[in-house]
This record gives C-alpha cells, structure tokens and sequence, in this order.
C-alpha cells in the first residue's frame, strides 16, 4: 500500500456564466427592451400623428385654452382652435389635491402596518390595499359620482365658508358640483394603495440597530418612528408621492366622470368647473374628425411627456433611497 499522498488536480475557476444563466438573462434583457420599444413607439406614433398640429398652433397649443372646429357644408375644416392650457390647469389641480390628502393618509397606513398592526390583521390589510391598486377605475368613478360626491360637496362648502378668503378656496357663482376637488378627492382614493405600498416597504428597510437602541434608551414606539423611520423614509415616501402624481395625472374615466370639463382656465379648487387632458381626449375623440384627432395626438404626447417626466423623477427619488437604506 503506497504512502503516497493523492493531490487532486486543481479546480477550474471561470466567470463565464452557465447556459441557463445566459437564456434568463436574455429573456430578462429582451423583456425590459420591448417595454423601452413599446413606449418610445408610443412616443414616436403621438409625435407623427400630433406634428402637424404642432407645427401650426405652436406654443399657443399650450397657451391656449380655446378648443373649438368650424366645419363647411362639405365638412372641411374652416377654422380651428386648439388650446391646452385650461385641461392642464384642472390636470394640476386634481392631481395636487390628490396628492395632498393622499401622502398622510397612505403614510400613516404604512406606519400602523409596519409597527401596530397584529400579523394577522397586517396580512388582511396588504391584501385588501393590492386589491384597491389593481381596481378597475371606471368603478371608483361611478362611486364617486354616485356616492362620494354629495359628502365631497358639503366639505367643499365647509371649506369655502372658513378659508374663502384665499383665492383658490373661493367660488364664485356658487357652484360647487363637479369641481376639481370632487375629482381630487376620488384620484386620492385611487393613489393611496400606490403611496401605502411604496411607504410601507421603505418604513420596514429602516435600520433594526437603529430601532433597538432608540427603545434601548427607553423611547416610546411614537418616538421611535419620528427619531428612525420617519427620517430614513422621507425620500421613499416622496418617490412613492410623485408615482401617485403620475397615475393621478394620467387618469381618464374616473376624472370624466366626476368632473366638469369646461374650456375656460379656473384656478378655483372648489368651483365646479375645469377638466384634464385626459378628460378632454375621451370627450372629444368619438365625434372628432381627421384634423382634430391629430390635435387630440398632439394633447396625448404632451401628457405622455408630462407623466414620463413625473415618473423619471420618482424613479430617480427610489433608487436613492434603496441606496441609503443598505
């Protein structure tokens, strides 16, 4: 029997990665570019149809508030004027209010499922708020209209009576059915499952070590949060704000159907009259003709800018945070 000690050859060490790496990763790859394809193909498609519009209404395309068609007998186009800047006031209007009363109602959702809720309680709730978001809109805008808007219109009077006397709060003739708030109020209700999930995954990536010496030194549960959680999630909580902004702007039947589109620029939140660019395309689309669909394009790819730019920027405000949670 030999004495001979066996030495095994040396290991192989490679970075190339396996086959069934290389295929997920070529499917993973080939799924984000068709979303990137997809989208700039939208782009491209608004720009070609909406060009001519553009091109001949310019910046007054913006500016304007004015939409309307003159028709000859032979149904030609004799005059036309196209102007956005009233359905983008009530676009920001809505969306603001949205915004408003939805971050502390979802931030505070976030904080009682991370830190008071019972687990069995917290697993109803997650489930019950993934439902809300996947939602069909058409419905939460019968209900508001149905429902919600008689006690939306009292508060709007409520309002007015106390706080009239800052210019957005004032309405004048008195007039409160319809108004942008009515629709902010139902955008809120629509964003707050958004707002509530992004929060609460960015509340349950606050530091443990952190949270075990604030109750160390002997803080309350109330105290702890304002100390860790609050602070190590206040960017999250503002990415998960703007992509609540970018649905709310982009939103179209539940807005049509609580809303009252009319073309006049209306800063008041209160009053019932205004619209959104979304609004205005499901309005005008089924009766409008070639040169006003291309006007209606046109409309489309400046809200398509204006929500991917909102989205850009939540996305950027997230990845920051994720950074500065690890």
């Amino acid at each position: 029997m030999s004495n001979e000690t066996l030495i095994p050859s040396p290991r192989t060490i490679t970075t190339e990665p396996r086959r069934s790496d290389k295929v997920f990763r070529g499917i993973v790859t080939g799924g984000g570019l068709s979303s990137l394809v997809v989208l700039g193909l939208i782009a491209v498609f608004l720009a070609f149809r909406g060009f001519e519009v553009l091109r001949e209404e310019g910046l007054g395309f913006i500016t304007g508030a004015d939409w309307s068609v003159t028709l000859d007998e032979s149904a030609n186009v004799v005059e036309s004027n196209f102007g956005l800047s009233a359905m983008l006031v009530g676009t920001i209007l809505c969306s603001i209010v949205a915004v408003v009363i939805a971050v502390p109602i979802s931030v505070f959702s976030a904080l009682y499922l991370n830190f008071y809720a019972p687990g069995w309680l917290k697993k109803i709730l997650v489930a019950v708020i993934d439902m809300m978001a996947a939602f069909p809109s058409i419905l939460f805008g019968i209900w508001g209209f149905l429902v919600l808007m008689p006690s939306v219109e009292y508060w709007g009077k409520i309002i007015n009576r106390y706080l009239g006397w800052i210019p957005i709060f004032e309405v004048e003739p008195y007039f409160f059915s319809r108004s942008p708030f009515v629709a902010g109020v139902v955008l809120a209700i629509m964003i707050i499952p958004i707002i509530t999930s992004v929060s609460r995954e960015i509340f349950a990536q606050a530091p443990l070590d952190r949270i075990q010496a604030a109750f160390a030194l002997g803080a309350t549960r109330w105290a702890m949060i304002k100390a860790v959680v609050i602070p190590h999630g206040r960017s999250g909580v503002v990415g998960g704000a703007m992509l609540g902004l970018g649905r709310a702007m982009g939103e179209t039947v539940a807005v049509y159907t609580v809303l009252n589109i009319v073309f006049q620029i209306n800063w008041h939140i209160l009053l019932g009259a205004g619209g959104n660019v979304a609004s205005l395309i499901i309005l005008k689309f089924g009766e409008a003709g070639e040169y006003e669909i291309k006007a209606l394009m046109a409309a489309g790819l400046i809200l398509f800018l204006l929500t991917l730019a909102v989205n850009a920027v939540a996305n950027v405000i997230v990845k920051s945070t994720g950074k500065s949670g690890r």
